[in-house]
């Protein structure tokens, strides 16, 4: 059903692909979006239990997307320096496919808004409570199921390594 990765020797072990997305603050979320126009959108989101999760107002495009087709793509890239002297770009990333689902369970709402406040404002706590509990009624939490996820380096990575 996924392709698997063409050049073998740049592709990430899972457990790297893991601390990527556990540690990169933004990703690029890819839906369906209307007339057959693809729809891409940056934005925060946290990584917990083998799942992606993000905030967003309860209607909109991507809302929208969401809810004509809940396949997605989100990725994240860690590094992106650009070598000039030898044209190419040092990078490793992260591309996951999965299932986009608006969380409906209160409790797994409030979890996953506490992780992201925990992951973006850790040294508020209580004021990241009050301001998820002003804005409770018009947060919309979702979940992307991961169902396939694929990790790049650059070959330059690789080879510094000693793996190419």
């Amino acid at each position: 059903m996924f392709r698997s990765m063409r050049r073998k020797g740049q592709e990430l072990p899972e457990a790297e692909c893991k601390e990527i997305l556990s540690s990169c603050s933004t990703g690029v979320l890819g839906l369906m979006g209307a007339d057959g126009y693809p729809y891409a959108v940056p934005l925060n989101y946290v990584y917990a239990d083998g799942a992606i999760y993000f905030h967003c107002a309860k209607d909109g495009h991507k809302i929208d997307c969401i809810r004509n087709s809940e396949r997605v793509s989100f990725c994240v890239v860690q590094r992106g320096n650009v070598v000039p002297e030898l044209f190419a770009t040092d990078y490793r990333s992260v591309i996951v496919f999965g299932r986009a689902m608006i969380v409906s369970d209160d409790v797994e709402r409030r979890r996953a808004m506490l992780l992201l406040n925990e992951k973006y404002s850790p040294d508020l706590p209580d004021e990241g409570r009050k301001e998820i509990e002003r804005f409770w009624s018009a947060v919309c939490v979702v979940v992307i199921e991961i169902e396939h996820v694929t990790g790049k380096e650059a070959i330059r990575s690789v080879r510094e390594r000693g793996g190419g």
